[in-house]
């Protein structure tokens, strides 16, 4: 919710988007942080279980758009951006790519989420 509300409130896109860019590594250090201590909690408390490799997946996720897609994505944007131009084009896949593994990692944690407590009951 707060990238949109950045790109509604601020004029200037390129700022607007490195504000962004700054959320996003924020959220990805907490979720390797949490992720990696929920892995290790759960690990003792129920050995081998499916809730691990869904834990272990949601981390891989975090590690690859942190450490690959975000710098790379980075690059390009220092390239500049000119619509048209192949630095442009990587960037809207790079940035589709991205977005797509922050959705499934959501996905992943509201399965956890279900799963797990209905797992309490």
């Amino acid at each position: 919710m707060a990238v949109p509300t950045l790109f509604a409130e601020i004029d200037d896109r390129q700022l607007a988007g490195n504000l962004a860019g700054q959320l996003f590594h924020v959220v990805n250090y907490l979720g390797l942080v949490c992720g990696t201590f929920l892995l290790f909690s759960t690990v003792i408390r129920l050995g081998r279980h499916w809730l691990i490799w869904v834990l272990i997946t949601m981390l891989l996720l975090v590690a690859l758009s942190e450490f690959l897609l975000q710098p790379t994505m980075h690059e390009l944007k220092l390239l500049g951006l000119i619509k048209g131009t192949e630095q442009h084009d990587q960037f809207k896949l790079y940035h589709g790519l991205s977005s797509a593994i922050y959705l499934l990692n959501a996905l992943l944690g509201l399965t956890l989420v279900v799963f797990n407590s209905k797992e309490k009951d």
